[in-house]
């Protein structure tokens, strides 16, 4: 039966990818066919010149530039600058997919000085968004943010929100590869929800592609990896293979820090054919290192180094820095596993030298700390300890937590062969720490279901493409039935041959639905600690959208403030327990946040037993904020001023005792007012959450709900004992 599902699915998926193809070729055979009946030297042929070359853009390169080139020599002899303008930008971008950074920013220079000259802003803002780009791969960092700001501001004034947010994500893509990773998060952000607010969801995949990789950077490879699945799901669907090329090579990257080398292998190599297709030798050096990385880490060095030296090679010919450096930093290190330490050296100073040329603070400080760990094992400690301190001071200014882990174990080595025992300890712990964090079994267990429901929704996709497909072949039968009576009976034998098929593929994804709601219902509970109220999260979106498009001062605040509450609620979701102190600020954001949208501020009070040392005493994440997020939808629907909140934290015979009191509408009332299935699945969760966690720390915990009337006074009393537990090491 598993062969026919197979068989079955092999068949749809096939259909599918040709469906897609056939769709994007027919509108470029439309267009070209309609080029050859229009003849006529004049705008029109130069305007379906460009169009056609523009089309082939991601598919088809070759004819990119023969296109665009003939729209060049009509235009000139038309005398049509604005055609022209037009298609030196479509050359440049063929220029720049192929690496040649000079020749991509003579042309665009040539097709700005056409649009300057006609007076055409939108023209002048798109020329100077690639030149920031271009001047971003020559790691020209200041030109490149300076000439994104002069796009922006142009298509502000126009109003042009669309193209606004891709000069925003632009900016936060140079902010990345500065190591400015918390200015580039904010800015992809500030894209996404412009995208989201125009219903552009195409639009948003560069942002989330950059997203991931910035996580990725920092070794938060779980979250790189669930933002890298979404863009790949969205290049299956409209097929640029640039893009998907930079996606698949990224995947393969986010694998090979997690040592699955195979499935790294595998995204690489289609990543590498599709770019050896486009001739993007950029990304073909790129892929040769990242095969070479994959290689290197299952210790078949002779491989591996082939394709450090092919990477090199096109790299020194592309003039690309961060290419360089990524090829002898590769080198040394293969030559230092094979204690080849001279040649390891001379690589690692050839990798500082390109890393400071190009000012790249990632780059500066990942060669410093490699640099210094060749030199401990030349038995050279001063200069080991001066490199190696260089390297972790950026590392740490920039959260890049694997080379911290890296620097950190250099200086324990380095502290031991000095005499100097506690240091030396000191260093270790730290590296030990930071290996922990980076790869655990729950970051591996999230990752393959991450998967899972990538390929699952992957599947049902197909499915609702193939059912669409379906209905369109049944209306195409419906017409031409009266044509013949041969074409009628080929029509009846195709839809019963697509029902049958699609009625094998319900059966198959009904099954597979069976299996992933049995798989779900396992993790849930790891996810429930996790996971932020879904309608918090829009409502903030919404706010936040509606302030960006009243251009309000305060929404840089208020996204600050989001971006701040959503990192830390996902950071405390990765562990069993955080510290009180964590869990207090993450309740102090919220509550902040929420001010900030209300006219009426709630007054919110914490008190916190002087006997509670916040910072060692450790509890469960997300047990305390979903009963004030509940007062503050629920308790005031029908006040509008005074509204009290307040928390108090107290040791009682060795028991955390917190309560959660408000002054609101009361819990009766509420019962009342709404049949608050969201108020009582929380209590239900928190509930079975403590008796689980009371289980595991072998500490009584329980909650309880309380009318305040029964005390002579006006809302709800929440009463949590937290099971906790003490970390006496600081």
């Amino acid at each position: 039966m598993n062969s026919i599902y197979k068989y079955i699915l092999f068949l749809c998926i096939t259909l599918f990818v040709w469906v897609i193809g056939f769709s994007q070729n027919s509108v470029i055979d439309s267009l070209t066919n309609e080029l050859s009946i229009h003849q006529q030297k004049d705008t029109g042929r130069v305007k379906l010149l460009n169009t056609v070359a523009f089309k082939n853009y991601g598919l088809d390169q070759a004819k990119l530039r023969k296109y665009a080139e003939e729209a060049v020599t009509l235009a000139q002899e038309i005398d049509y600058p604005k055609g022209e303008a037009r298609s030196w930008y479509l050359l440049s971008i063929f220029h720049l997919s192929k690496g040649g950074l000079d020749s991509a920013m003579t042309t665009i220079n040539k097709s700005l000085n056409l649009y300057t000259k006609i007076d055409n802003l939108i023209g002048v803002s798109s020329c100077y968004d690639l030149i920031g780009t271009i001047s971003r791969f020559q790691e020209d960092f200041e030109k490149s943010v300076s000439y994104y700001n002069k796009a922006l501001k142009i298509v502000k004034d126009k109003g042009d929100h669309m193209k606004a947010a891709g000069f925003i994500g632009n900016i936060g893509a140079v902010y990345s590869t500065m190591g400015e990773y918390d200015k580039a998060v904010t800015s992809y952000m500030e894209a996404i929800v412009i995208f989201d607010s125009l219903k552009a969801k195409k639009k948003s995949l560069n942002p989330l592609n950059n997203i991931a990789l910035t996580y990725a950077r920092q070794g938060r490879n779980t979250e790189a990896l669930a933002y890298f699945q979404k863009c790949l799901s969205g290049y299956r669907e409209n097929g640029n293979k640039i893009f998907g090329a930079s996606i698949l090579l990224n995947i393969g990257l986010v694998y090979s820090n997690i040592n699955e080398y195979d499935k790294a292998l595998l995204h690489i190599k289609e990543a590498l054919e599709i770019s050896k297709e486009l001739g993007n030798e950029l990304e073909v050096a790129k892929c040769f290192t990242s095969i070479g990385s994959a290689f290197f880490s299952k210790n078949e060095y002779d491989t591996a180094l082939s394709y450090f030296n092919k990477s090199l090679e096109i790299s020194d010919r592309l003039g690309s820095k961060e290419g360089r450096y990524n090829s002898y930093t590769n080198i040394g290190n293969l030559h230092l596993e094979r204690a080849e330490l001279n040649l390891a050296l001379q690589n690692f100073k050839k990798s500082v030298e390109v890393s400071t040329s190009s000012g790249s603070k990632r780059l500066i400080g990942n060669s410093h700390i490699a640099l210094g760990a060749t030199y401990y094992e030349l038995e050279n400690y001063n200069k080991a300890f001066d490199n190696v301190s260089k390297g972790i001071k950026i590392a740490e200014e920039l959260s890049l937590v694997n080379s911290q882990k890296k620097a950190n174990l250099v200086l324990s080595k380095i502290y031991e062969k000095q005499g100097n025992y506690i240091k030396a300890l000191e260093k270790y712990k730290l590296h030990k720490s930071q290996s922990d964090s980076l790869l655990n079994r729950e970051s591996i267990e999230t990752i393959t279901q991450l998967e899972f429901e990538y390929k699952y929704q992957q599947e049902r996709d197909s499915a609702k493409m193939r059912e669409l497909m379906l209905i369109n072949t049944v209306k195409s039968t419906s017409q031409n039935l009266e044509q013949s009576q041969r074409n009628s009976f080929i029509a009846i034998i195709v839809f019963l041959l697509i029902t049958m098929l699609l009625g094998g593929i319900i059966f198959f994804l009904k099954l597979r639905n069976q299996k992933s709601k049995n798989q779900k219902i396992v993790i849930e509970q790891k996810l429930l600690r996790s996971q932020m109220t879904p309608h918090f999260i829009f409502n903030s979106l919404s706010v936040l959208q509606g302030m960006i498009l009243n251009k309000e001062e305060r929404s840089i605040t208020y996204l600050s403030k989001f971006s701040k509450l959503l990192r830390a609620t996902l950071e405390n979701s990765r562990y069993k327990t955080v510290t009180l102190s964590k869990e207090l600020s993450a309740i102090d954001s919220y509550m902040a946040l929420q001010n900030l949208d209300v006219s009426t501020p709630y007054n919110y009070h914490l008190s916190l037993d002087s006997t509670i040392n916040s910072d060692t005493l450790k509890i469960p994440p997300m047990l305390i904020q979903p009963f004030i997020e509940n007062a503050t939808e629920h308790a005031f629907v029908d006040k509008k001023e005074n509204k009290e909140i307040s928390v108090q934290i107290t040791f009682e015979q060795e028991k955390l005792v917190v309560t959660i009191a408000d002054n609101g509408i009361g819990i009766n009332t509420d019962l009342q007012k709404s049949s608050n299935t969201k108020k009582s699945l929380a209590t239900a969760i928190t509930s079975e959450r403590l008796e689980m966690i009371s289980k595991d720390f072998k500490m009584k915990g329980s909650l309880s709900i309380q009318n305040r009337e029964s005390f002579g006074e006006q809302g709800t009393l929440v009463t949590l004992v937290i099971p906790y537990k003490i970390n006496l090491v600081q």
